[in-house]
């Protein structure tokens, strides 16, 4: 039975491939802060539904032992890097602890891995923000990197980390380039997940409101569960390889919300007031994902249509406030 090890398992990206890698047979192991163990209803409710089947460890990103021990122990055959901070208004707010976290870590895991478990093959979470200023549409694997926020800049850091450990060590491993994708177990903090709350709540008197940002922002919108299934193929393949993966079609904030009122019969234009604050200080307008490569290596392709996605989370929202 192969062992797969995920930093940031109790993420909506860590959840979808904990029960995916379960599907598949492996015995799932998690990296999770102490204060997740204990607390677990709230900090571990993404994984309520299979948490008596999943090995949680305590260990921090920013400590090297503490991974270099679980990672000793657990003798995985697949380490999953997916924890980050990774909500990119936040990086501009507090570069520094985005920095520490998500490049320092992602340095911890792969030296950890190196030493303990060289064998172990590696996936690193890189992110559609690393292209940033993209200086062609949609952007590739071998688009150019133009970050810009501290989070995407982070992330490019991360990549050239990996990179260099696969062709200085001959590690294997392999990083995904992913667009945003999204789901019902999505953060709050992030604009879909906002939009469709917000919807619900409107829908049911509680607010009257939506504020927001840049509504002209479009974004290559997909399905985290689906994402994660082209995660785990790249650790299936003969060689370590980097993939964009995304649906190449680009939406913008702007039609995410009008869907997502439509969906509860409500006009958009009612509801949403634009917020200068809550623009980026500097903005990212377009990421287009091409894929091809994913699609022909890995036999990947996307399932829920962005129509989909945006109504699965308005009902999920509206599920939960109908429950309170």
């Amino acid at each position: 039975m192969k062992k797969a090890l995920i930093s940031g398992i109790t993420g909506q990206d860590g959840s979808y491939l904990a029960e995916l890698l379960l599907q598949q047979g492996y015995e799932v192991h998690g990296l999770v802060r102490r204060a997740a163990l204990e607390d677990p209803r709230h900090r571990l409710s993404r994984l309520t539904d299979i948490l008596d089947r999943v090995h949680l460890h305590a260990a921090s990103l920013e400590s090297f032992p503490s991974l270099n021990v679980v990672i000793g122990r657990v003798q995985p055959d697949e380490f999953y890097h997916l924890a980050a901070q990774s909500f990119v208004s936040y990086s501009f707010d507090d570069a520094f602890s985005t920095f520490h976290s998500n490049i320092d870590g992602t340095h911890y895991v792969l030296e950890s891995i190196r030493l303990s478990a060289p064998e172990c093959r590696v996936y690193f979470a890189g992110s559609s923000e690393m292209f940033g200023n993209a200086r062609e549409v949609p952007q590739t694997e071998n688009t150019p990197l133009h970050p810009r926020s501290p989070y995407g800049i982070s992330k490019v850091t991360g990549f050239h980390l990996a990179r260099n450990y696969r062709e200085a060590y001959g590690m294997f491993v392999a990083s995904g380039i992913l667009f945003n994708h999204e789901s019902p177990r999505r953060g709050f903090e992030f604009v879909t997940r906002k939009i469709t709350s917000h919807v619900a709540r409107i829908r049911h008197g509680l607010i009257n409101q939506l504020p927001l940002g840049n509504l002209e922002a479009r974004r290559d919108w997909g399905y985290a569960g689906d994402f994660v299934k082209a995660i785990w193929l790249m650790l299936q393949q003969d060689k370590p390889e980097d993939y964009v993966i995304a649906t190449g079609e680009t939406h913008s904030v702007q039609d995410f919300c009008r869907l997502a009122f439509e969906h509860v019969g409500l006009n958009y234009e009612d509801y949403v007031t634009v917020k200068p604050e809550f623009y980026r200080p500097a903005e990212v307008h377009l990421l287009q994902g091409d894929a091809t490569r994913a699609r022909t290596e890995l036999g990947w392709e996307p399932t829920v249509s962005f129509e989909e996605l945006v109504r699965m989370m308005v009902e999920h929202d509206l599920s939960l406030i109908g429950a309170s």
